[in-house]
């Protein structure tokens, strides 16, 4: 690996749950976070730039961002020795609305990783990026795009892709507010009833066929009993708007851990009457190809002058 070796990364946002799939089922969405990495002499340089996330005042340019976690564990993985590195994070996913801008930033260094080591990303790359959250949908989602099913055996993750149906136009209302994944994770009962179970193996299997053949199932088959009432606490707006936007028989689910609200159309609008007050509303096409990496040109005076 030389010195001013330069890679772009482009991976996109994700949703994950979809309703009744919970830490099954993902899908990419088309927002994309930027990632460009050049390999210096020494030392480590980060820039967080917005590029429509929101504040990234908060996010660390240090060893624990988290792309920079992801690459260093990659490299370790796969044995490259990397002198120094600069990243240059464009990030345009919001941050902890689940959209999975955190799955996004580590998919990006694990793609970095692979980019450094010289290797195309394989199924190992899903493993590395899956530890980090101990699920693979949101992960799996950004590396594959598409839709896909997501599993665990033994400690191995896996995920299976398929093309989500040509009509599907997913919309999300994205709140101003966050929510943090352990806090709503924390609302979750350990045990459910057998019949919300039954119900939510039922409404999954139902859930495959209509994201990718029958969209018009899409509302029957995102019904959910396991996840998103026990969440209500945590965004109690989020959840009045998937119950205004269900009443008005739109397939309206939580996107992942929360709060943005995900409408699974095949219109790409959301019914007038529903107020979405407080939620910006965008239409999000599905991502068909996951993340993207290419070379990128010579560096510039500034990266030279890292090196």
């Amino acid at each position: 690996m030389s010195t001013g070796a330069r890679y772009t990364i482009t991976v996109p946002a994700s949703t994950a749950n979809l309703g009744p799939g919970f830490d099954a089922f993902g899908m990419a969405l088309g927002r994309h976070d930027v990632v460009e990495v050049t390999v210096t002499g020494s030392g480590l340089r980060v820039e967080a730039l917005d590029a429509g996330a929101g504040d990234m005042s908060e996010v660390p340019t240090d060893e624990s961002h988290l792309v920079v976690r992801a690459l260093r564990r990659t490299c370790a993985d796969l044995g490259v020795a990397v002198p120094g590195v600069a990243l240059r994070c464009h990030n345009a996913i919001p941050h902890a609305r689940g959209l999975g801008s955190s799955a996004a930033a580590v998919v990006a260094g694990v793609a970095a990783g692979y980019a450094l080591a010289g290797k195309e990303i394989d199924d190992r790359a899903l493993q590395l990026a899956a530890e980090f959250e101990g699920h693979a949908d949101n992960a799996a989602a950004s590396l594959y795009g598409g839709f896909v099913v997501a599993w665990c055996a033994g400690g191995t993750f896996h995920a299976e892709r398929v093309s989500p149906h040509p009509g599907l136009r997913p919309v999300v209302a994205v709140p101003s507010e966050q929510s943090a994944t352990q806090r709503t994770r924390g609302l979750l009962p350990e045990l459910v009833p057998h019949a919300d179970a039954a119900f939510a193996v039922g409404r999954a299997a139902l859930a495959v066929r209509a994201i990718t053949e029958r969209p018009e199932l899409l509302f029957a088959a995102t019904e959910d009993r396991l996840h998103q009432d026990y969440r209500e606490p945590a965004f109690p707006a989020s959840v009045r708007l998937l119950r205004s936007l269900r009443s008005c028989g739109v397939a309206a689910v939580i996107s992942g851990a929360g709060p943005t609200v995900l409408a699974l159309t095949t219109t790409g609008i959301l019914p007038p009457e529903v107020d979405v007050t407080g939620f910006e509303v965008i239409e999000l096409p599905v991502d068909p190809a996951g993340v993207r990496v290419r070379p990128a040109g010579p560096p510039d005076a500034g990266d030279r002058a890292l090196s």
